[in-house]
């Protein structure tokens, strides 16, 4: 039985797990001993190990055919030095990974002004966070080229699901744009972005990227409404971006400043996806009212 190794067992990823272990040995690198005693209960392997302490990677050379990467970048910094210690780990002996799928973020795009958005357009962020996201990708279309592997890249937008909806904020009553000032915002259900992930394991050629996205079109204040409306909570009180500035943390206006739509049809095309949440009216549709 080949073996999948997944580097950031964390919610998407143990979402794919049943589909996964029904078909891998499947491995889980994690950072914290607690994490152990319930992988171990799902059927999944485990081994000890942190992206920030390179000394600790030496153990995942030649462990995996297969490996899903979803670790998020550090914190600070214009680079991803986790997914470049990864990377000089994965390649130490010579048994390599023969594919490995990376998580990356929709954010790489920057802002587009609401334009609909295909793979080709080159990547131009805008923050720091972003930033690190193309470093990552390009460290691995690097290591794709020299040690001969197939990595391919699903950008996910906001991933959502029942637990993850916008509760605090709606119940905050954080503002939201007015219609003038609001920019198109993107989605995923957690639920489908694993799917996609597993799909991506045999599916596409070396440096293939897909837009993990929903047919969703909306802006993002119309977002929060639906949320709001579906939960029985009061829907966001609407400002001017001016206003906003003063109201919000500059992380979230962060990403109050980026418009885009995503096109999708290559995901569907490739990876031959049939979403099961296919806009965020069908995800919301499947939460229980009362979730708050």
């Amino acid at each position: 039985m080949q073996t999948v190794l997944i580097v950031g067992c964390g919610d998407v990823a143990q979402r794919a797990l049943p589909w996964l272990l029904e078909r891998f040995r499947v491995i889980a690198m994690i950072r914290d001993e607690a994490q152990r005693v319930a992988l171990r209960k799902l059927g999944v392997r485990t081994i000890l190990a942190d992206l920030d302490d390179r000394r600790s990677l030496r153990r995942i050379a030649g462990l995996a055919d297969y490996v899903i990467h979803t670790a998020p970048p550090p914190r600070r910094g214009l680079r991803d030095l986790r997914t470049r210690a990864l990377i000089a780990a994965l390649a130490r002996r010579g048994s390599l990974p023969r594919r490995l799928v990376y998580i990356s973020t929709t954010g790489v795009y920057g802002d587009c002004g609401g334009a609909l958005v295909a793979e080709t357009r080159p990547a131009a962020p805008e923050s720091d966070r972003a930033i690190r996201r193309v470093d990552a990708e390009r460290a691995l279309r690097a290591f794709a080229r020299r040690c001969r592997i197939d990595v391919v890249t699903l950008r996910a937008p906001g991933i959502y699901a029942a637990d993850r909806l916008p509760v605090e904020r709606l119940e905050r009553r954080d503002p939201a744009l007015v219609a003038e000032d609001d920019v198109f915002t993107n989605h995923i259900h957690a639920d489908d972005l694993a799917r996609l992930a597993t799909l991506a394991l045999n599916r596409g050629g070396n440096g293939r990227v897909w837009n993990a996205s929903d047919d969703t079109d909306l802006r993002m204040a119309d977002y929060f409404d639906a949320v709001a409306d579906h939960l029985g909570l009061a829907r966001p009180p609407r400002v001017s971006r001016r206003e906003l500035a003063s109201r919000v943390s500059p992380m979230t206006l962060s990403f109050m400043r980026e418009s885009r739509r995503l096109d999708n049809r290559r995901v569907k095309r490739e990876l031959r996806a049939r979403l099961t949440y296919p806009d965020i009216h069908a995800g919301l549709a499947a939460v229980p009212r009362i979730v708050h």
